[in-house]
């Protein structure tokens, strides 16, 4: 069982159908749009639509451009989608594990949106650094969860 430290949930019901938000979160040339830690810079080049397995770089910032790339490690057509994301090439096997999950439910008036932070996949040398931004992490959410509504309610 994941220390609780390690996985904070955020949760907002919104108004449409857990079709468009689904497609919205599986295309990850669209990640930008709905970042709301305002570190996703775009998808690299030939991204297509998420699916189990899926492999997929993004181009970051925070501070210092940097890039990670993601694995689909659970797909559920428009239910729950989840990736782990590590850095590239050799530097991945130290740096990044964290797991972003997002589950939908239908609900009346529309969608609960669950989205995740887990960090119990970790690397050991980053899990220390990346623990602290918890709280960061669940604002960041929070704000992630506001775009998705913004972008589907257009």
């Amino acid at each position: 069982m994941p220390d609780e430290r390690d996985v904070v949930t955020v949760e907002r019901v919104i108004p449409a159908p857990p079709e468009k938000i689904f497609d919205l979160i599986a295309d990850p040339d669209r990640h930008r749009e709905i970042d709301g830690s305002g570190s996703v810079v775009g998808a690299k080049q030939g991204s297509q639509r998420l699916s189990l397995g899926s492999k997929f770089g993004m181009s970051m910032r925070i501070g210092v451009p940097y890039s990670m790339v993601s694995t689909v490690i659970e797909f559920e057509e428009n239910r729950r989608l989840a990736w782990q994301t590590r850095g590239p090439g050799r530097i991945g096997a130290r740096v990044g594990g964290r797991i972003w999950r997002y589950e939908l439910e239908p609900v009346d008036g529309g969608t609960l949106v669950r989205e995740t932070w887990d960090i119990s996949e970790e690397s050991a040398l980053s899990k220390p650094v990346v623990r602290r931004d918890a709280n960061a992490a669940r604002k960041n959410m929070t704000a992630s969860l506001e775009n998705i509504e913004r972008i589907v309610s257009t």
